[in-house]
């Protein structure tokens, strides 16, 4: 990589991606309910932040930046959807290991759990669930939200409470019917 020249740079470059790549996996699955496109986002986000890395080596919030890409990827379409969300069994949920940095006994416990969380979100338009995720996954704040979409801080927040009140509405209807969610 002709971008990455000198050591110190590729050392620099290798070791940002490896604090930085879990993340990154976490937001792309969240984003697009499938692994392997996940996969692509972050790799695709990775290639393009490497031959970026001159410029992004000496930003502040270099790891906003570069999420910031990946989530652009996401809702612009760039890495193309082999599912539809429609088409995602609620059957099947993300690595164990995928949305929590716990042990193996409380990720058994959390399984559930986390299997209702991503049922809900898959109810979500893309924009909604960027915020989501973003904010509680990710715990960005609003404006830091608003800076990596890219959107007014407004937006933001309007998009997020529509999003809360879906996913209110989704619960309450659930415990109304005695389904699980």
């Amino acid at each position: 990589m002709k971008w990455l020249t000198g050591a110190s740079a590729r050392k620099e470059f290798e070791q940002f991606v490896s604090e930085l790549t879990a993340g990154l996996l976490r937001t792309g699955y969240l984003m697009t309910w499938d692994l392997s496109e996940a996969e692509n986002l972050v790799q695709e986000t990775l290639l393009r932040a490497a031959m970026r890395w001159p410029t992004i080596r000496g930003m502040k919030y270099r790891q906003a930046y570069v999420r910031r890409i990946l989530v652009n990827l996401a809702l612009d379409g760039s890495i193309q959807r082999s599912r539809t969300r429609a088409e995602i069994s609620h059957d099947h949920g993300p690595p164990l290991d995928l949305l929590a940095d716990v042990d193996g006994d409380a990720q058994l416990l959390q399984i559930e759990t986390r299997s209702e969380i991503l049922c809900l979100l898959a109810g979500l338009t893309l924009q909604q669930r960027a915020v989501i995720v973003l904010r509680y996954f990710e715990d960005l704040s609003e404006s830091d939200i608003a800076s990596t979409l890219g959107w007014p801080v407004g937006t933001v927040k309007s998009t997020a409470s529509r999003a809360l009140e879906h996913l209110q509405q989704v619960v309450s209807e659930e415990r109304r019917s005695g389904d699980p969610v």
